[in-house]
């Protein structure tokens, strides 16, 4: 898997700076951040569907149960041999084990199309994804982000970027509309904040004992 840095020098990570003085002093204190590229989008989308409603650590558990299914190589053709009762072996509830199924039968039958993925727009790309039952906005702005890296993305519906938006902000309201109105400011670079509140998350820098409104 490849990597890449965002930097605290790029312009959308000072745009961000200049904009929001909280984030600004999360960027400080986490610095750079090195990402993950995930090569494998098929991959990415049955891991999000697996770690639906789930915590990292269980999803991990899960997802490596379904490696070792696989063969190490979770792939159309590795899924295209399994059945519902075979996922559910491992873990997958029947409700997530259909839904892996009806995606690898969407890329199968070409409906879901890697390649034209790449050159759609974001509302494009989630559109065509969440047409296969079973793949909601969530797991469609998760391969926007993260397989697409696609710069302008705001996760509102995710509960870890909730979390550490709130700690960050401790927001009387928690809507779809307030934190949307609240992060207006980070256009056209949401996905960077995302992932700084992300990062800050990983890190453990939400569980420190500092009073936040003094960042």
């Amino acid at each position: 898997m490849g990597k890449f840095v965002i930097s605290i020098n790029d312009e959308s990570v000072q745009y961000l700076s200049r904009k929001d003085k909280k984030l600004s002093k999360v960027i400080d204190v986490i610095g750079d951040i090195e990402c993950n590229i995930h090569p494998e989008p098929f991959e990415f989308v049955v891991g999000e569907i697996v770690g639906q409603m789930l915590s990292s650590k269980a999803a991990n558990v899960i997802t490596n149960r379904l490696k070792t299914l696989c063969n190490d190589t979770i792939s159309v053709d590795t899924i295209n041999n399994l059945s519902v009762d075979e996922l559910r072996d491992i873990g997958i509830s029947k409700a997530k084990s259909q839904y892996i199924l009806n995606f690898k039968n969407a890329v199968i039958s070409g409906s879901i199309d890697f390649d034209r993925l790449n050159d759609m727009s974001d509302e494009d790309v989630m559109k065509c994804l969440m047409s296969v039952h079973g793949i909601g906005s969530w797991t469609s702005k998760m391969y926007l982000i993260f397989v697409l890296q696609r710069p302008d993305v705001l996760p509102y519906e995710d509960g870890a970027f909730l979390q550490a938006y709130k700690w960050l902000y401790s927001p009387k309201d928690l809507s779809k509309e307030s934190v949307i109105r609240k992060c207006k400011r980070w256009h056209p670079y949401s996905s960077i904040a995302a992932r700084y509140l992300y990062r800050a998350l990983d890190t453990g820098l939400t569980k420190q004992d500092f009073n936040i409104k003094e960042l």
